[in-house]
C-alpha cells in the first residue's frame, strides 16, 4: 500500500502514515493486544464500504443501497458462526469495549451488579473500572488472582459471588497468561442465578484455532476483539444463543451504535476467511509455543513470571523479586528506544500506579505473523533481559538496536 493520492492532497498525514508503516516495519511489536493483519484486510477497510451508512441488519436496513453492504456483513456472520460455532454472531461492535457495552445493554439494568476481574490482577477497563462507563453506569465488585501462584482463584470467586449475588459475571482478561477455565466460572454463575459475560478479546483466534478452550456455548455471553490474534482489523464482536440474539442486536444497533462502520466489517469478513485456513491453526499454535519459550528464557535470566509461565500468547513480568529498583515504565521506555515495542504493566499485588507499574506484558502474536520461531523468540528474550538489567546504558540500548535492525530486516513485514 502506498499514499501517493493522500500525498497530494495533505503531505502532513501522508508523511505520518509512511512514518508509521516504516515504524511497524523496523521495529518488533510485542504489545499483547497488537498484531499485523493481511494486505488483503487492510485494502479491505479501506474500501468504497466506507460510504456506506448501513444503519440496520442485512436484509432489514433502514436506508437503501446496501445489497454489497448486506453481503459482505452475512459473509463475516457466516464465518465467524463457522470459526467460533456460535449459534448468534453479530460482527457490528466497533470495539471489544463496545461489544461488552452491547452485552451489559442487553442484560442489564442500571445499578445491576457485575463482578469482574481487579484491572491490576488482569482485568479491563470495561469490565467495571470506575473510569469506565461499566463503572459509571453498574455496581461492580472484583475478584483477584492469588498472589503467591497468580490464578484465578476460582473458589475466591465462588464465595465471592454467593455474599454479591451479582446479576452478570464477567471472565476474560488482558493480561492473564493462563488458561481459563470457563465451565468453573460458569457453574458459580449458574449458583447465584448470574449471567456469565466471556470476555475473550485478546485470545479470540486461540479459540478458533482450538489450541485454548472455548467458552462459546458455555457462558450466556462471549465478546471479543477483531484485530488481536485473530488478525481480521480494528473491531469487536458478540457470540450468543439464540434466546439472546435479538436484545443482543437491538443494544448493539440502536441501543449503543448507529451505522456500522461497513469497512471494518469487510476486513472482519476477510481475516475471518483466513482464520478458516488450515495454516491459521499452525500460526495460533506457533504463537503459544513462541511465548512459551520466550517466557522460558525470561526465567533462565532469572526472571519472575506471573504464575511461573504462560498457556497462550503473552507472559507477564514482575520485576519487583529480581530488579526492586527498576520499573516497567523505565524498561517499556528503554526498550522503545531500542525498537521492541511492549507495554508496563500492573501485577498482581501492585505496589506502585499503574502509571509507573512493576511489571512488563510481552506478547508473541505479532512476531508470530512476521515468521518468528522459537529460537528467534529466544534471541528476543536475550535482548529483553539486556534492557531490564541495564535499562539506562546507551551502549546497551544502541547494542540491542542494532540486533532489532537486523532481525526485522531477516524477518520482514510489509513491503
Amino acid at each position: 500500500m502506498t499514499y501517493e493520492t493522500v500525498r497530494a492532497t495533505d503531505p502532513a498525514v501522508a508523511d505520518a502514515l509512511e512514518g508509521e508503516r516504516e515504524r511497524q516495519n523496523d521495529t518488533l511489536a510485542m504489545i499483547a493486544s497488537e498484531n499485523h493483519v493481511s494486505e488483503a484486510v487492510m485494502e479491505a477497510q479501506s474500501s468504497e464500504l466506507t460510504n456506506n451508512y448501513a444503519e440496520g441488519y442485512p436484509d432489514e436496513r433502514y436506508y437503501g443501497g446496501c445489497e454489497y453492504a448486506d453481503d459482505v456483513e452475512q459473509l463475516a456472520i457466516d464465518r465467524a458462526k463457522e470459526l467460533w460455532g456460535a449459534d448468534h454472531v453479530n460482527v457490528q461492535p466497533h470495539s471489544g469495549s463496545q461489544a461488552n457495552m452491547g452485552v451489559y445493554l442487553a442484560a442489564l439494568d442500571p445499578g445491576d451488579k457485575i463482578l469482574s476481574l481487579d484491572l491490576t490482577h488482569g482485568g479491563h477497563l470495561s469490565h467495571g473500572h470506575p473510569a469506565n462507563f461499566a463503572g459509571q453506569v453498574y455496581e461492580v465488585e472484583q475478584y483477584e488472582v492469588d498472589e503467591e501462584s497468580g490464578y484465578i482463584d476460582y473458589e475466591g470467586l465462588h464465595e465471592h459471588a454467593e455474599e454479591y449475588d451479582p446479576d452478570i459475571i464477567v471472565s476474560g482478561y488482558s493480561a492473564y497468561p493462563r488458561e481459563v477455565d470457563f465451565e468453573r466460572i460458569q457453574a458459580t454463575a449458574d449458583a447465584v442465578d448470574a449471567y456469565h459475560l466471556a470476555d475473550i478479546a485478546h485470545i479470540t483466534g486461540l479459540v478458533a484455532a482450538g489450541v485454548h478452550e472455548s467458552p462459546v456455548g458455555v457462558a450466556d455471553f462471549v465478546t471479543g476483539s477483531t484485530h488481536k490474534t485473530i488478525r481480521a482489523g480494528r473491531g469487536g464482536v458478540i457470540m450468543c444463543g439464540d434466546e439472546h440474539a435479538d436484545d443482543v442486536d437491538s443494544a448493539v444497533f440502536p441501543g449503543s451504535q448507529g451505522g456500522p462502520a461497513m469497512h471494518n466489517v469487510a476486513g472482519k469478513a476477510v481475516g475471518f476467511g483466513e482464520a478458516l485456513d488450515p495454516a491459521f491453526e499452525r500460526y495460533a499454535e506457533q504463537t503459544v509455543t513462541n511465548a512459551k519459550a520466550l517466557g522460558e528464557r525470561l526465567q533462565d535470566h532469572g526472571l519472575d513470571l506471573v504464575s511461573g509461565g504462560t498457556d497462550n500468547h503473552l507472559v507477564l513480568v514482575d520485576l519487583r523479586p529480581s530488579h526492586p529498583d527498576t520499573t516497567g515504565k523505565e524498561v517499556e521506555e528503554s526498550l522503545e528506544e531500542a525498537g521492541i515495542v511492549l507495554n508496563a504493566n500492573t501485577v498482581p499485588g501492585e505496589t506502585r500506579s499503574a502509571f509507573n507499574p512493576s511489571g512488563i506484558r510481552a506478547g508473541t502474536p505479532a512476531l508470530t505473523t512476521r515468521g518468528f520461531g522459537e529460537e528467534a523468540c529466544c534471541e528476543v528474550a536475550d535482548l529483553i533481559y539486556e534492557i531490564v538489567d541495564a535499562p539506562h546504558d546507551e551502549a546497551v540500548v544502541a547494542e540491542v538496536s542494532q540486533r532489532v535492525d537486523e532481525l526485522t530486516d531477516e524477518y520482514t513485514l510489509y513491503d
